[in-house]
This record gives C-alpha cells, sequence and structure tokens, in this order.
C-alpha cells in the first residue's frame, strides 16, 4: 500500500488526482467513492452521460471531458501526467485496454485499474506493466448473488492462500450452546472471530460508537453475555487439506505393498471367479466394458473349441496350423480355407456348419470393435455420452441464464454443495458444468419444468434487467416462499424495484464491485467482497512499506484505530502465515496483511486517520511478586510500551496506568491482568458516560 503522503501531494501540498474513464453505472459509483477519501477526480467519456445515477455527481468532478479517451490529446487534457491512478472502466474492453497502454506511456508511474474479463491476458499484462490491475465486476459480484440464494446464514466465503474463510450469521436460539454461557470474547479463537453483535432487544446497532471508528466492526463489547434472540457474526477458518506430495507418494506404496499382499493369498479360481464379479459390478455403469469383456470371452473360447476341432478331424495337421486355420475363418476366410487343403478323409457332416457358424461369429465380433471404437471415439470427441443429472425435485436454487455471472454463481453454490438447476436459451456443451441439471429453450415459458413450487431460490441474472424482473416475479407468483434474487444495471433502477418488491433481493453488479476498483485504485489488492447489513465488506491484502501507515503499529492499533479485521498475517522471511493473528503483534517492512474493510477504513487508512485512544486502565494492586511481575509482561504486551516503563509502573501501585488505550484493547488488557491475579478495572473518559461494561 502506498505511504500516508503520496509523492504527489508531498510536494504540492494538494490532493491526489484521479482519472476515471467512463461513466457509465460502474464509473458513477467509482467516482463517489474516490470522493469520500477527499480527492479530485477527473473523468472522460465518449458521450456525455444519458442518466446520473448518484445524486450531484457533476459537482463531484473537477472536469468532465467529452472525447475517445484512447487519444493521448484527451488523457493530456483530462491531466494524467498528475495523476496518481487511472480508472479505465467503460464497457468496451479493447477501450480500456488500448487507454491504459496509451495512459502508461504518457505517465510511466500512473497506476492503472482496468475493467477486463481477459484473465489470461490480464495475468500477463500484471506481469508486464507494475501498477497494474483489473477486474471483472460482474465476477466480483458473483458470490453476492449465490450468497443470497444459499441461506441467510453464509454471508460469505473467499480464500487467502490455502485458508478458506466463511462469514456466518447466527440468531441465537432457546438451545443454543452460547445461550447465557458464553461471553462475546470467548467465542473467539484461532480460527474463529466475532464481527458484530446485535442484542435482541436491539434489533440493528447504533449508527455511532465513541469505542469504535467503525460502523461495522467492534460495536460491540467483548464482556456481553450471548442471550437468546441475540445475532451474532462471526468468520470461521478452515485450511486447504488438500493432498500434499509426500501423501501421495506414501498413497502408491501402499498400494504396492497390497498388490504383493495379494499375489502371496492369490488360491486360484475363487479368487478368479471373486474378481470376475467385482468387475461386473463395478461396471454396471459402463455397457462398454461389460460388451468388451463379453466379446473377449467369446473370441477367446470359439478359438479354443475350433483349434481343437480342426486337430481331431484332420483339417490341420499340427497346433499351430490349427490357430491360423480358426483365426482365418473368424476373419471371413471359410472359402480359401476348404479350398486349399487337400484332406486325407473326408470331412464330418457337422464341420462345415460349425466353420460357417464361426465365419458369422467372427463378422459380428468384427463389427461389435467396429461399433465399440466409434462409440468411444465419438464419446471422447463429442461427449455424446454425457448424461446430465435429472431436474430436482425439492430445495434447490433455479439459477435463470447461463452467462459469465451465472456460470459463476452456479459454480459457487455447487462449492457450497448446493442443487442447482440452470435454464438457458443455448444447450452448453459437455465440458461447461457437466454436473448441472439443464433445460433449455425460451427462459420465460421454463420456469414449470425446473419445479419452481418447491424451489429454495430463484436467481435471475442475464444480461436484461426486465427480463430478470419479470421472471422474478413470475416465479414469486408460483412459489412466494422462495427466495428471490434479481440482477440489475442500474442502481436508480434496483432502488426503485427494492421499494416496491420488499421481498426479493435486488442487486446492481456495478454498485457492487465500485468499491473494489476504489480500493484497488489508491494501491490496494482487493481480493473478495461480500454484502453485511447493506453494506459492502471488502477483503483486503498489505503488504507494509516504507513509510506506510501500518509500519510499526499493534495488530491492535490497526484494527480498532482504523476499524478493520485482521484475519491473516504473514511475517517476513517466514513461510507459515498466522491466521486471526494476535493482537500483540508489531508490523514490519515486508509483512503481508489481510483485512476485512469497508470502504470507509480503507479511508483511514490511507490518510493515517486513527481513532483517539481514551479508555485507560486503573491498577489497585497486585497478591504475589510472581502476579506483579506477570502484570508488568501483559502491560508491555497489550500496549507496546517499554517493558522497564511497565515494571516500573507496578512498583507504583495504586495508580492508573499511564498509556491509553482502545476501548477492546483496555477489557482485554484488564482480562489478562485479573487471570493473573492483578486487581484492575477499565477507566472510561472523563468526558463519555460510564457504561456499565467499561468496569468489568
Amino acid at each position: 500500500m502506498p505511504p500516508a503522503t503520496s509523492s504527489w501531494s508531498s510536494f504540492s501540498g494538494q490532493p491526489d488526482r484521479f482519472l476515471v474513464c467512463g461513466l457509465g453505472s460502474l464509473g458513477q459509483h467509482c467516482v463517489a467513492h474516490l470522493k469520500t477519501f477527499g480527492v479530485v477526480v477527473s473523468a472522460v467519456d465518449i458521450n456525455p452521460p444519458q442518466q446520473w445515477e448518484v445524486p450531484h455527481l457533476p459537482d463531484l468532478l473537477e472536469q468532465l471531458l467529452i472525447g475517445d479517451c484512447c487519444h493521448s490529446e484527451i488523457l493530456e487534457k483530462a491531466g494524467v501526467s498528475h495523476c496518481r491512478a487511472v480508472l479505465l472502466v467503460t464497457e468496451n474492453e479493447r477501450v480500456n485496454l488500448e487507454a491504459a497502454l496509451t495512459a502508461r506511456v504518457l505517465n510511466p508511474t500512473v497506476r492503472l485499474v482496468v475493467r477486463s474479463d481477459k484473465q489470461n491476458l490480464n495475468d500477463l499484462l500484471g506481469l508486464q506493466l507494475t501498477n497494474f490491475v483489473a477486474f471483472e465486476p460482474t465476477q466480483l459480484a458473483a458470490p453476492a448473488f449465490a450468497l443470497s440464494a444459499y441461506s441467510d446464514e453464509l454471508i460469505g466465503f473467499f480464500q487467502v492462500g490455502q485458508v478458506h474463510f466463511r462469514v456466518r450469521k447466527q440468531i441465537v436460539h432457546r438451545h443454543h450452546p452460547w445461550r447465557n454461557r458464553r461471553c462475546l470474547y470467548e467465542l473467539e479463537s484461532r480460527h474463529r472471530q466475532v464481527l458484530r453483535h446485535i442484542p435482541a432487544n436491539r434489533p440493528m446497532p447504533e449508527s455511532t460508537h465513541f469505542h469504535s471508528p467503525s460502523e461495522q466492526f467492534y460495536t460491540w463489547l467483548p464482556n456481553t453475555t450471548v442471550r437468546e434472540g441475540d445475532e451474532v457474526v462471526t468468520v470461521e477458518a478452515t485450511i486447504d487439506s488438500s493432498t500434499t506430495p509426500s501423501r501421495q507418494r506414501r498413497h502408491y506404496c501402499w498400494t504396492w505393498r497390497e498388490l504383493g499382499q495379494a499375489l502371496q493369498q492369490f488360491r486360484g479360481w475363487p479368487d478368479i471367479k471373486r474378481a470376475l464379479v467385482q468387475f461386473w459390478q463395478v461396471s454396471y455403469r459402463e455397457q462398454i466394458r461389460r460388451v468388451a469383456l463379453l466379446c473377449g470371452i467369446t473370441v477367446v473360447g470359439l478359438c479354443i473349441l475350433s483349434t481343437i476341432l480342426m486337430l481331431a478331424t484332420g483339417v490341420s495337421p499340427t497346433l499351430m496350423d490349427a490357430f491360423y486355420a480358426t483365426a482365418g475363418l473368424l476373419l471371413g476366410g471359410y472359402t480359401e480355407l476348404f479350398s486349399q487343403f487337400a484332406l486325407e478323409k473326408p470331412l464330418p457332416w457337422w464341420l462345415p456348419g460349425f466353420s460357417l457358424l464361426m465365419t458369422l461369429a467372427g463378422t459380428a465380433l468384427i463389427g461389435v470393435l467396429y461399433a465399440l471404437l466409434t462409440e468411444k471415439l465419438l464419446t471422447l470427441q463429442f461427449e455424446f455420452l454425457t448424461r446430465r443429472p435429472p431436474i430436482p425435485q425439492e430445495n434447490h436454487v433455479v439459477v435463470i441464464a447461463l452467462g459469465r455471472v451465472g456460470r459463476r454463481v452456479v459454480s459457487l453454490l455447487q462449492e457450497l454443495q448446493q442443487v442447482v438447476v440452470g435454464i438457458t436459451r443455448q444447450a452448453a456443451n459437455g465440458e461447461s458444468l457437466p454436473q448441472l441439471p439443464l433445460i433449455v429453450g425460451e427462459l420465460n415459458q421454463l420456469l414449470d419444468k425446473a419445479n419452481i413450487e418447491t424451489a429454495k431460490s430463484v436467481v435471475a441474472v442475464s444480461e436484461d434487467e426486465m427480463l430478470n424482473l419479470e421472471m422474478g416475479l413470475m416465479a414469486y407468483r408460483t412459489n412466494p416462499r422462495c427466495r428471490l434474487i434479481i440482477r440489475t444495471y442500474d442502481q436508480l433502477f434496483s432502488d426503485k424495484v427494492a421499494r416496491l418488491f420488499p421481498y426479493a433481493q435486488v442487486l446492481c453488479s456495478s454498485a457492487l464491485s465500485a468499491e473494489a476498483f476504489a480500493g484497488a485504485a489508491f494501491g490496494e489488492n482487493v481480493v473478495g467482497l461480500f454484502r453485511l447489513y447493506h453494506q459492502t465488506v471488502l477483503v483486503t491484502q498489505y503488504e507494509i512499506i516504507l513509510e506506510d501507515t501500518l509500519q510499526g503499529l499493534l495488530l491492535s492499533e490497526v484494527a480498532y484505530g482504523y476499524g478493520v479485521v485482521p484475519l491473516w498475517y504473514q511475517r517476513v522471511g517466514h513461510a507459515a502465515p498466522a491466521i486471526m493473528p494476535m493482537e500483540d503483534l508489531r508490523l514490519q517492512i515486508g509483512d503481508r496483511l489481510v483485512v476485512l474493510s469497508t470502504i470507509r477504513g480503507l479511508r483511514r487508512i490511507e490518510q493515517g486517520q486513527m481513532a483517539i485512544k481514551w479508555w485507560r486502565v486503573r491498577i489497585d494492586g497486585v497478591q504475589t511478586a510472581d502476579a506483579r511481575f506477570q502484570g508488568a509482561n501483559e502491560l508491555a504486551l497489550i500496549s507496546g510500551c517499554d517493558l522497564a516503563l511497565a515494571r516500573q509502573f507496578m512498583t507504583q501501585l495504586p495508580g492508573v496506568f499511564p498509556m491509553p488505550l482502545y476501548r477492546h484493547q483496555a477489557l482485554r488488557l484488564v482480562r489478562l491482568l485479573l487471570r493473573s491475579q492483578v486487581k484492575a478495572q477499565v477507566i472510561a473518559p472523563v468526558d463519555l458516560p460510564l457504561s456499565p461494561q467499561s468496569s468489568r
């Protein structure tokens, strides 16, 4: 992440400048979010916008140029040479990439944030161009559609390295194990962290909290007991348990060991018979294997029988001649065989008939062989035999339209083990979502075939927002109990539909992903997002650099000072990261940190605006010398002060610790001091009311 004062503003004292190319829905929302950082924003568009989705947006722009952003003259007039970042978010991806290259020629240090779904090209450009990032807004927004359809409990999931994170919302019921037994801080562990807590008697949180700079995080008090009806939102981590190479090698060794034991225990025909039965049962679903097995057994049997008869009747003097004669009969050589042999004695009357049957059988077997080979080739090439699962009967999710967003939504739901059925106008090939039950035809005529009456959710994500609304209303008329998720492209239209149809979840892809684009413009690496209480939460990765606003801070100061949630931390030079890291870790140059943050949290970090530490801790006394020693260690560890200062203070009790703390910091310190047999309490600021929780 960039330093608190950028190189552009450090000399002139002026705020940073940003340029947005393309004022469609995404571009307008990007401008609105950038302005929350207090920066100067200009814009370029090929035509004047026909509709402003964000009120008073023209007043937020320093200048609006009408022209082609691919032309260097337009970009120079827009001041690209003085810009910190350029956001290229037109609806034409070719224009975005061409304008990005033009901007880089004019300003080699400018950061480029490009709207593009060419993933391979984006990766290649990212390797060649520094300070370059590309997003596709529909892909960023797809998890929001999938989670809305999945359940009310799971509201977010993402992956950082080999760690999978899930954000869950739980309503504490009468028989819940947390009810009246656990405090909020007791729910946290190395794999779980509390994000929100809404008491049952206060359904929505307060708009402002004097102990947290964020309206989303740390609005709860750690010592609060969980009650029935409370709503608790947590983030939980699980490590990917994929098979490692060492495990694979052990697996192969075990396979060879089993093979050796099987050879030692081989008992002849009973084992062969059992193996054949097992093969027959395993190959039940693969009829080709059964047919090939039967044909092979038939050929071997006919060869043995015919060879014996050829020798017994004198048609062939030797065993090899008898075998060759049999092969000739199976390949259709009946006439050639009997016309060339001079027999010493007459043939039995049945032998020519048997030979004719051999020839016919061989011809039939060759035809079967050709058919099997042809079928196998066609299966491999065109996958004619790919059979999709049947249409589910109940508790499934119906995804209408399988474009880029639809396919991504289906993939995410299948990762969550949710049964899904897709409705599309054109049949997908076998490689595209092969395990998806599919209904093909006109979208507005296929709802009945998808068992809408018993569906869990309906997700309408076609490219036509009016069609999405129509399909959603038709589905709701058939099944008023299902969740209804509608994709739109205009935030104004979304707001109107949401007000008229409150039972529907109306999501605008551009509005959802605009915050990620705005955050990326400041150099942040946004790896995902999700919605929490009508607000977008960004999963953002930082790499600490010199003069960074995060450099040298404790993680507790990052969390409570900026209002973000640290989830993943990797010390420079260490391979293994820390999940849900301890608050007493101090950030150094080169460290990597992943946090949950709103766009306001990113702004606070960017501008170095930390909340003020208001709270103090009063220590009244200690019971033992060991308690005095351990108490000094806890003071130094949590507050970040020098250990000598903490030990000196512990010799002057009672007293108020001179370093102010954040409220969560102070409460944690008091808990640890009490555990170490040190009598302590939290002192609230004199200009703020003393909460009953503050003295715990």
